[in-house]
């Protein structure tokens, strides 16, 4: 009997992120969505000018899907940077728009996207800020509002200020009533969470697993309270007792890591060590005593001394400093103008430009969707591109049924300014939620997004911003299959490149005969973040239709391969801590250069150079480097296929 072939990953990837949408339901966010786009909507269709109203919910709109979870300190950057993009979008497109350029405005767009590529090369939130920059361009451009350029940036502005004033006084938590921790303190308990379960991991096959998923708390725990913070902002002392307690987890981690490399199974009363402390962070309560292996291993020795420290530290002591992880002013510009970013504002300014010819060739004044639609399709961070191209299509046409389906019931019912603001209130309620998945969100802001063109003069239904949709996902994948323009590969490739620099960073700062324990811990979490970023490329690549994504995945065992030289690398660090002879200086200059050579070739897609690596034997008494060169070795054999 045959069976089945299982269907590919590029046609099954839309359908793997709706398990997120069972998760629990972000009332005090839902909230704040209901009480953010439907007041600013009904305040200008109150006051009689419904145009002003529609470019303020506009802004709250954007406000709203940039307002992720975190916490209330990081809002006002997470919010107000994109919204300050926008602003500069949308005054820089209504100018545009008032000089009567034709088709040539094309070129004029297409220029702005060169300037929004290169700014979301940055990171997460310099690519709000560039999307919101290209999209508010087009719109400030395409859509005809009464109102001075000025006039319109300034509402936007507005919208997205009343969104963060607005959050302010809510409660973080609607049911019950009932007090939870700060984002902060959640972020930071997370993080000896994920240290609990890695401890139980060791010596089992979820190791690993466990160990991503810990590098995942570090990272949401360092950006809740190190990164998008207003400048010259000082923490106050609740935060500065969170950072101490943050530091006591980097050097648990760099100990329970070495447990991970030796790879014996931690007895369970020392495994739930972590836990306690998890609690104690959450309450604010004492942890209690904390259980600590006896000192026999190199693992287990660093254990037992971070076990003190943390007691020393939940008792009041302050930690060691360690310091913020993320990149500088000079990284952010290199990461911009470099090949990621040159790549990317290339397939921005092309997919705009195209579209905005498109777009300009069709019937009806209302050309604005076409590229709108096609400046946010072609964000790589929303998933593989062909699954966001059908996520974008269903979603739309489902958006555009329920819209239509409302116009028809609620248009004749004698108020037609309130069934739009009903809509987009709920939509925007909604938005929380649908973040979770892309073909959900594109349902949920088409409605929305409908109500507000509907508001503003456009009474389509929304059947011809089905069809721009359709036309927008046909360009942008047909620019995902050009060369040189940022696709998988690219990005790909300029991830792991980053990452095995990261890696060798590291490694030599371990290597290095007394370097900073501080400098050593800021950069293995730098390794890890950067390996994570790599590992989603690689999954996000290799979900892609053919050819945009062939073979990427065979780079998955690289990534691997390289997780393994940080650990042994993190074990290598505690042992020569604890007295171990520092290997030869020259080791430690060969194993640099090989990392070097292997992040050039990943980076030009050469294979690399047969360097002479050290046999396991003369590694010395530092036994984790037989590890090291062993993983090199593997990656040298994976890197040319």
């Amino acid at each position: 009997m045959r069976t089945l072939s299982a269907p590919p990953d590029w046609l099954t990837h839309p359908l793997r992120g709706a398990r997120a949408l069972r998760g629990p339901v972000p009332w005090a966010a839902v909230v704040r969505g209901a009480l953010g786009v439907g007041p600013v909507v009904a305040a200008g269709v109150a006051s009689g000018h419904p145009p002003f109203g529609v470019v303020a919910g506009l802004g709250a709109m954007f406000a709203h899907i940039n307002d992720r979870p975190g916490t209330r300190a990081t809002r006002p950057v997470r919010i107000g940077l994109p919204a300050l993009a926008g602003a500069a979008g949308l005054l820089a497109g209504a100018w545009l728009g008032t000089l009567g350029l034709g088709a040539w405005i094309a070129l004029a767009l297409a220029a702005i996207g060169l300037v929004s590529g290169a700014i979301s090369a940055i990171g997460p939130v310099s690519s709000s800020a560039g999307v919101q920059l290209m999209v508010a361009a087009v719109v400030g451009a395409g859509m005809p509002l009464p109102m001075p350029p000025p006039v319109r940036a300034g509402l936007l502005l507005a919208g997205a200020a009343w969104v963060i004033v607005m959050a302010a006084p809510l409660p973080r938590a609607i049911p019950a009533g009932r007090a939870v921790p700060s984002g902060e303190r959640a972020a930071v308990a997370a993080v000896y969470d994920a240290l609990a379960d890695l401890m139980a991991a060791v010596g089992t096959d979820g190791g690993q697993a466990a160990r991503r998923r810990l590098t995942a708390a570090y990272d949401a725990a360092y950006e809740a309270l190190y990164a998008h913070r207003l400048p010259r902002h000082r923490p106050d002392e609740e935060e500065r007792r969170l950072r101490d307690r943050l530091a006591v987890a980097g050097a648990l981690s760099e100990a329970v890591l070495t447990l991970l490399w030796e790879g014996e199974p931690v007895p369970g009363r020392i495994a739930r060590t972590p836990a306690q402390l998890a609690r104690s962070v959450r309450t604010g309560l004492p942890p209690g005593r904390l259980p600590a292996p006896v000192p026999d291993t190199a693992g287990n020795i660093g254990v037992h001394r971070a076990v003190l420290l943390a007691a020393r530290v939940f008792d009041g002591e302050p930690a060691p400093a360690v310091g913020a992880v993320g990149p500088g002013h000079r990284q952010r510009l290199r990461r911009a103008l470099g090949p990621a970013g040159r790549e990317y504002a290339a397939r921005v300014a092309l997919c705009v430009g195209v579209s905005t010819v498109l777009a300009r060739q069709l019937p009806g004044a209302h050309w604005y969707w076409l590229p709108a639609t096609a400046a946010f399709l072609v964000k790589p961070d929303m998933g593989p591109l062909v699954s966001r191209a059908l996520s974008r299509a269903l979603g739309t046409a489902v958006g555009v049924a329920v819209f239509g389906a409302l116009a028809t019931l609620l248009a004749d019912g004698g108020a037609p300014g309130l069934w739009p603001v009903a809509v987009a209130a709920v939509c925007a309620a909604l938005i929380p939620v649908s973040v979770r998945h892309f073909a959900f969100q594109t349902a949920v802001l088409t409605p929305l997004l409908l109500s507000l063109v509907y508001l503003g003069g456009d009474t389509d239904p929304g059947f011809t911003r089905l069809t721009d949709t359709l036309l927008a996902c046909g360009v942008v994948l047909a620019a995902g299959a050009l060369p040189g323009l940022g696709g998988p590969r690219a990005q790909v490739s300029v991830r792991l490149s980053l990452a095995v620099r990261a890696t060798r960073d590291h490694l030599d700062q371990v290597l290095t005969a007394g370097s900073p324990h501080a400098t050593r811990l800021r950069l293995r979490r730098e390794a890890y973040r950067a390996l994570a970023d790599a590992r989603r490329a690689v999954e996000v690549a290799s979900a892609e239709h053919p050819p945009f994504g062939r073979d990427l995945a065979a780079w998955a065992p690289v990534v691997f391969a390289l997780e393994e030289i940080v650990d042994a690398a993190t074990a290598c660090g505690v042992r020569l801590d604890q007295g171990a002879p520092h290997p030869d200086p020259a080791l430690a200059a060969r194993l640099r250069a090989a990392l070097s050579d292997l992040a050039e070739a990943v980076a030009t897609g050469r294979p690399p150079t047969d360097l002479v690596l050290p046999a396991g034997a003369a590694v010395g008494d530092c036994a984790t480097l037989a590890d090291v060169t062993a993983g090199l070795r593997r990656i040298r054999e994976l890197a040319p296929g």
